[in-house]
């Protein structure tokens, strides 16, 4: 798999492009310093299918689960999500801002999504994470170190650390450990 970054266009090589429409332009592109993991599945608790896909392009029909009801108008993305299986969806280039963290705050800075990454994880806060998904990271998370350096290992955080209290993922079931001792954050 090609883990090369295109600073330039935001892209990375070994991910699907599919642009959401919910992503504008950072204040200032160069200035990417923080990394968010998320967790999402679409129904809860329910992996596969194109649902949150569908969530971060704004098509997900409400009458397709009663869930989606509540939150079809959502305008969310982020810039990656992987999927159970390890494969990359991109939706947002790096270089601009994604709609992922929400009311956000990072060691008294606010507003997150000017200066984050937001890579969402297909799982949820109880469900173990796949072996592939930790596998993808170990070489996604090097590779867009190099690509934006501020993005330190003390940098890489849940959406839960920046959205205490309102936000829980990307749970106890990811394991943080696990991903410092295989080089993905180090």
């Amino acid at each position: 798999m090609d883990w090369h970054i295109d600073v330039k266009r935001g892209r990375l090589a070994a991910a699907r492009q599919q642009p959401s429409p919910n992503q504008d332009a950072r204040p200032d592109p160069t200035d990417i310093d923080l990394l968010i993991l998320h967790g999402i599945s679409l129904p809860p608790g329910e992996f596969g299918g194109r649902w949150i896909e569908d969530l971060f392009l704004n098509r997900l029909d409400p009458d397709a689960d009663p869930y989606f009801a509540g939150i079809h108008r959502l305008r969310v993305s982020a810039h990656l999500l992987v999927r159970r299986d390890g494969r990359l969806i991109q939706f947002v280039p790096f270089h601009r801002r994604a709609w992922h963290a929400g009311v956000s705050c990072w060691r008294g800075r606010k507003r997150c999504n000017d200066y984050s990454i937001g890579i969402e994880l297909e799982g949820t806060d109880d469900t173990p994470y796949d072996d592939r998904q930790y596998r993808t990271l170990e070489h996604l998370l090097p590779s867009l170190r190099a690509a934006y350096p501020g993005i330190t290992a003390e940098r890489i955080v849940g959406h839960s650390d920046v959205a205490p209290g309102r936000k829980t993922d990307p749970g106890p079931a990811f394991d943080w450990q696990r991903l410092r001792r295989s080089g993905g954050m180090s």
